[in-house]
């Protein structure tokens, strides 16, 4: 039985951080950019960078301090597992929380992040939920699920009942037999509609 490699291999923290900085500074500018065109005043185009520049900064920041946290913490524990995002999560987090300027706010974006991201990572990433085998064929499986589920006619037809267009065994009698109380007419003779 081979033996699994799991060495460590070292992130280079500071390119990550530069690369990931830009990127989410660029979603700032189009946050930003958004935000100047709702507006109620004409501002500008400048507007961009002057009346809503700070969402460039508070974008910038929380990328690039999430990455740099996440990238030195996995280097400096050597190894690469959800608290390395948990970690990150907590200081991109927590520069959300500077803008409101409050310690309260800035650990509890930090905290709420880290949690959210130390979670999302540790069950496996993925939002798309189940991920199936391929190597099996999908017809093959939908068919042994519906073999798998599948209930007799009796027990269905049970379940059903009166009034739904499948009749439970002995409708017919008790239905005559409602008829001749409620009424009073003797309907056996007479076929039956169903």
């Amino acid at each position: 039985m081979a033996s699994e490699d799991h060495t460590y291999h070292p992130k280079d923290a500071i390119s990550a951080t530069v690369r990931t900085t830009m990127i989410t500074g660029a979603a700032g500018t189009i946050v930003s950019g958004i935000q100047n065109t709702l507006t109620k005043q004409n501002v500008g185009a400048m507007g961009v960078l002057t009346r809503t520049g700070g969402t460039i900064a508070v974008f910038a920041a929380m990328g690039g301090a999430y990455e740099f946290a996440k990238d030195a913490a996995a280097n400096l524990r050597e190894k690469d597992d959800s608290w390395n995002k948990a970690i990150g999560g907590f200081f991109g987090g927590s520069m959300l929380g500077l803008r409101a300027r409050t310690l309260p706010s800035t650990l509890g974006y930090g905290a709420a992040l880290a949690v959210i991201l130390g979670a999302f990572d540790y069950t496996g990433g993925m939002l798309s939920g189940y991920t199936r085998d391929p190597t099996v064929d999908e017809v093959s499986r939908k068919e042994y699920l519906r073999k798998n589920r599948r209930r007799p006619i009796e027990q269905t037809v049970a379940e059903l009942g009166e009034g739904r267009g499948v009749y439970a065994p002995g409708y017919e009698e008790r239905r005559r037999e409602r008829i001749k109380q409620n009424l009073g007419i003797d309907v056996s003779g007479v076929p039956s509609a169903h």
